[in-house]
């Protein structure tokens, strides 16, 4: 119990803090928390980077219902759409029982079921795959494809990967991102960033047409490796969407908290 209680709140910190490292280099993101909401907001284009976060344990029906509607006017009044994220399993009793009423009364839908995953996977084997090649991400061309992969892989507009490649400092240092590509096509990615003594792995995606070919899982295993071998680290971290949850276990991760990420109706 002990174990899992420490992994829910190393998988909600992890969560909360990777997101504002990668929001802090754009001009003008509000990161100033309030009470229960943790804020980052680059106010972009690319919703995924634009997120508000439940940070407490609540019971009551009352307390929920407040911090809800304090989110929903929060992004109400934004230039761009982004995502509500409450850890499930922080929620108990009546807390629990009213969640569903309570985001639909405010006018969120509960859009992207995630799985907080962790473990000390590191080193692990990172095999080559016979029809890939993998590019670090370091200047405009791969930030581009990865931007492109992620936009068409989760159904966002293409046009707004421009926000991405515009803001490129946050692809140095701490930041291990890698292109797949068959041939000169891209066709997976993947990035890991130094984050609270962990390596947090985000921004997974394979084009629709390169699905079911092991690529994920092999740019997963060259990113996380690559990773280790350049700081040692060998625990990770990550937030895995419904479909790529079966890869992750694949690589070793284990389950460690659910969340859902709402949106706000239009």
């Amino acid at each position: 119990m002990l174990q899992t209680t420490l992994e829910l709140a190393e998988s909600l910190l992890q969560f909360i803090t990777a997101w504002k490292r990668i929001g802090k280099p754009y001009a003008g993101v509000d990161q100033i928390d309030k009470p229960g909401l943790a804020i980052t907001w680059p106010d972009i284009p690319f919703l995924f980077y634009n997120a508000l976060f439940l940070t407490e344990q609540l019971t009551d029906r009352e307390t929920l219902q407040r911090r809800v509607r304090e989110a929903a006017a929060y992004m109400r009044v934004r230039s761009n759409g982004g995502l509500f994220f409450v850890c499930l399993d922080n929620l108990h009793d009546a807390a629990k029982e009213s969640l569903s009423t309570i985001l639909d009364r405010t006018n969120f839908v509960q859009a992207v079921p995630i799985t907080g995953m962790a473990g000390d996977i590191l080193p692990m084997d990172s095999p080559g795959h016979l029809d890939l090649r993998f590019e670090r991400v370091l200047g405009a061309p791969t930030l581009q494809d990865l931007a492109h992969l992620n936009c068409v892989a989760y159904d966002l507009p293409v046009e707004t990967s421009r926000c991405l490649v515009d803001e490129p400092t946050f692809w140095h240092g701490h930041t291990y991102g890698f292109v797949a590509y068959e041939a000169d096509k891209p066709v997976s990615t993947a990035t890991a960033i130094i984050n609270e003594n962990c390596l947090f792995l985000l921004l997974v995606a394979t084009a629709p047409e390169a699905r079911r070919k092991g690529y994920g899982e092999a740019v997963v295993r060259h990113t996380l490796q690559s990773a280790h071998e350049a700081t040692g680290i060998r625990r990770t971290v990550l937030h895995a969407t419904e479909a790529g949850y079966p890869v992750y276990l694949r690589v070793g991760y284990h389950p460690t908290a659910k969340f859902i990420g709402c949106t706000l109706k239009p």
